[in-house]
């Protein structure tokens, strides 16, 4: 078996670099881009615990030491707030045992439930001594009936932790004891209170997610039962591995159990715990590590949809997954599926296997239904001995649960997804979608859909400013839909959607949002699940793009003078991570030819070393292909052209001098190398830009890390009436770690010198493995800045020229 599972991580390694599936963003928003409505409050930190309540439009947040009250539509409006401060003295308690008395030894809250319609029911960790207590709605204040909180809440602020109310009793999965040695899944109730057995049989170091009830009862035609269900990553007792292998797990329980009368006396009589499959089988791998859990709800509760978010045990591979699971599959397992128990092989090692035998009747780990009350057996208090012991022996099911289709619905490359939720909409077409939703530990937020089969990653969102992971992800699911993502720094209310974004019908469409349609009589892209009619929408979830009405570009061109034997760069910022860049000359394409033309960072033309053949009309079009079909959109034109008579200036400033070679010094030019400060990766190519004016034996010389560079410089130079010079010189380079560049201009006449220092952001996986998810994103913004400043450069210059 470990040879077995060995050969599929092998497999990974060997095929997933080239072969891995992986999908890019179309549209990406920065935070400052699009309409976010931001929480924080001065001094308080960690907002990790978010409850809504749609019926009174509020969201409550539960802090370090704090609890919110907020407006559901207007997060940065704070309604109301409760502190709730550890004690000194139990401050140095904790302290006494080894805790950080400034961090682990505050007061997390970790619950945040509604108790019924006057009171939440809250718990926070209590500076490792996990304590419960209740809040009144109407006046936010505790009363101080204050509970032991543990079973119930975690006693350190980071570990794994879930729960969910359920009919005024709360069911958790955490550890009962400070070294955080014995696992548990308890049920805080007044009629019984139950917990799992204190065996690795039942619970081996698990790593608790989420936990919620469905709602099984309802319209039964066998009478049976809600279930619990719980999600955690747990340590395998199954297989052999030469490492503790993680084993991702649904477990159960009924309801209404009650416990065992004489075996498992307060204890789950109906615990059964599986397997849960997310792979990829065309390269043999398992994601074995669940992160998430959202369980989308229907009227009906067989068709229940389970997504789950799966990474590796491997952090260094950087996949993530979503898997989705039906329900009855779920049931069809633990109603009918095979256990697994204990067998001595030799030296007296203990193996799971399948068990082959007849399991007693009633069926071990079942809930109370019509069957069993045929038989006198009205509750778990009246089921038989052997029953009770065979699923005490036997919690562990052989059959595993596999995800719909038998693949991921997702699967993505170098991120770190650690929140999901999923949102179902209905699109003009009739058809039902389902949305999912998934954050990044960048504080990145993705938003993606299926299409006939297709994974479509719609846009991405920077929800935080600063990267950070989101550790709570929230969906409203009133008529104004909303996400609420908590941080440990503030939390972040945002629209489901950003049609508004999309300027024209053919970039609406294209984006192929189910959100989002063009409305043809307000010619905007509007969300049409908002929409008050429907009429005159257009939506085309296939992006067929032709729907769209014939329109002149509303792009105008820009008039730029440049002079003879210098460069420029003609912007164009495409509206699709998924476009191409297509130049156009006079209306004919223009094919790169370095070094007279270059595309950088994606989409910008850079043409060097500009003559009267130059000049002329250039346009940049975003041609985006969609079901084998080409839509082309303008983004960009200009006209180029050169003075007629090229003068020296008559008058100077600070950054464009120009001398004479009696009296002229070295001079450098902006954009300098500080100006040009970029995110890098390795292995990616990068460009680097140096100008300078001075007497005729002007020259520039390039170092990195110390050394001369010399067989990667690109350099140009004119010469001004007068006997001065103009250079531009340029290098692309490539590196695998922190790297300083040196640009110095020399010459007879005095000299000058420009500096950058280079960071690489985790050279170590890039130095591994491809980043393609960042090589567009990072591209545009990589020369920005630089541009910035060197178009403010050239128009000083024209002035003077």
């Amino acid at each position: 078996m470990a040879l077995t599972i060995f050969g599929i991580f092998l497999g990974l390694f060997l095929e997933v670099s080239t072969n891995g599936p992986y999908g890019v963003p179309r549209s990406s928003w920065k935070n400052h881009e699009v309409s976010l409505k931001e929480f924080i409050e001065p001094g308080v930190f960690n907002y990790s615990t978010l409850l809504l309540n749609e019926e009174k439009k509020i969201l409550y947040v539960g802090a370090r030491e704090a609890i919110f009250e907020l407006n559901l539509e207007n997060i940065a409006v704070r309604n109301k707030q409760v502190l709730w401060k550890v004690p000194e003295g139990k401050r140095k308690e904790c302290e006494v045992k080894g805790k950080s008395k400034e961090t682990e030894c505050l007061n997390y809250i970790r619950v945040l439930q509604m108790q019924n319609t006057s009171h939440l029911f809250v718990c926070g960790t209590h500076a490792f001594q996990p304590s419960c207590d209740y809040l009144s709605i109407q006046d936010f204040k505790l009363e101080n009936r204050t509970e032991d909180g543990r079973g119930k809440c975690s006693f350190d602020p980071a570990q794994s932790f879930t729960s969910v109310m359920v009919d005024g009793d709360l069911y958790s999965g955490t550890v009962y004891n400070f070294l955080g040695s014995e696992p548990i899944i308890y049920r805080s109730s007044t009629q019984a209170s139950l917990r799992t057995e204190y065996s690795i049989s039942w619970l081996n170091e698990p790593s608790f997610v989420h936990a919620d009830v469905i709602r099984e009862s309802k319209d039964s035609a066998d009478g049976d039962d809600d279930k619990v269900y719980f999600f955690f990553t747990e340590v395998s007792v199954e297989y052999e591995f030469f490492v503790k292998l993680s084993i991702p797990r649904i477990a159960r329980v009924c309801k209404g159990d009650l416990g065992g009368q004489r075996t498992l006396q307060k204890k789950w009589t109906s615990f059964l715990k599986a397997k849960l499959v997310c792979s990829m089988p065309q390269l043999n791998f398992v994601f074995n590590i669940i992160r998430d859990v959202f369980i989308l709800k229907t009227s009906e509760w067989e068709n229940t949809v389970i997504y789950g978010l799966f990474t590796s045990q491997w952090g260094n591979i950087g996949f993530s997954a979503v898997c989705a699971y039906k329900i009855s599959t779920v049931d069809e397992v633990f109603a009918k599926g095979k256990y697994m128990e204990k067998a001595i092989v030799e030296h007296s090692q203990t193996k799971w296997v399948r068990y082959n035998g007849v399991p007693p009747s009633p069926r071990p780990g079942g809930c109370i239904t019509n069957k069993e009350r045929q038989q006198n057996v009205t509750s778990s208090l009246h089921l038989p001995d052997k029953t009770l012991q065979f699923v005490k022996d036997h919690p562990l099911m052989d059959d595993a649960i596999l995800p719909t289709g038998h693949q991921p619905q997702l699967v993505m490359k170098d991120v770190n997804y650690t929140q999901i939720v999923v949102d179902q909409i209905q699109a003009l077409d009739n058809n039902t979608y389902d949305i999912i939703f998934t954050s990044t530990d960048k504080g990145i937020l993705h938003k993606t859909v299926i299409i006939a089969n297709e994974v479509h990653i719609i846009e991405e969102i920077q929800l935080l400013p600063h990267p950070e992971p989101i550790k709570t992800l929230l969906l409203s699911s009133g008529q104004r839909r909303f996400l609420y993502a908590g941080s440990d720094g503030r939390v972040i209310q945002s629209p489901t959607a950003f049609c508004e974004k999309y300027k024209s019908c053919v970039n609406c469409i294209l984006a192929r949002d189910p959100y989002c349609a063009w409305s043809s009589e307000d010619n905007i892209c509007v969300n049409q699940v908002t929409s008050r009619s429907k009429r005159g929408l257009l939506q085309m979830l296939n992006g067929d793009a032709s729907v769209c009405p014939s329109v002149n570009y509303d792009v105008k061109y820009q008039t730029i003078i440049v002079q003879h034997g210098t460069a420029i760069r003609l912007l164009c910022q495409l509206n699709s991570n998924l476009a191409n860049v297509v130049w156009k000359k006079n209306d004919i394409p223009l094919t790169p030819d370095p070094p007279k033309y270059e595309i950088v960072g994606d989409s910008d033309l850079l043409i060097f070393n500009i003559s009267e053949h130059d000049q002329g009309n250039y346009s940049c079009f975003s041609v985006e292909q969609v079901q084998n079909s080409d839509f082309k959109q303008l983004v960009a034109a200009y006209i180029l052209s050169l003075p007629r008579e090229p003068v020296l200036p008559t008058s100077t400033t600070p950054n464009l001098e120009i001398k004479t070679e009696e009296s002229s010094v070295a001079r450098l030019l902006p954009p300098l190398l500080s100006e040009q400060m970029q995110s890098v990766y390795g292995h990616r190519a990068f460009h680097l830009f140096c100008q300078a004016t001075g007497p005729s034996d002007l020259s520039i010389k390039w170092e990195k890390n110390g050394q001369k560079l010399e067989s990667t410089v690109t350099e140009q130079k004119y010469r001004w009436p007068g006997g001065a010079v103009q250079m531009l010189s340029w290098i692309k380079d490539t590196v695998t770690s922190d790297s300083e560049y040196n640009c110095s201009a020399t010459s007879s006449a005095g000299n000058a010198t420009s500096k950058v220092s280079i960071h690489l952001r985790d050279a170590a996986l890039e130095s591994s493995w491809e980043n393609e998810y960042h090589q567009w994103k990072g591209a545009l913004d990589s020369h920005q800045k630089m541009m910035q400043s060197w178009e403010k450069a050239w128009e000083d210059c024209k002035q003077h020229l």
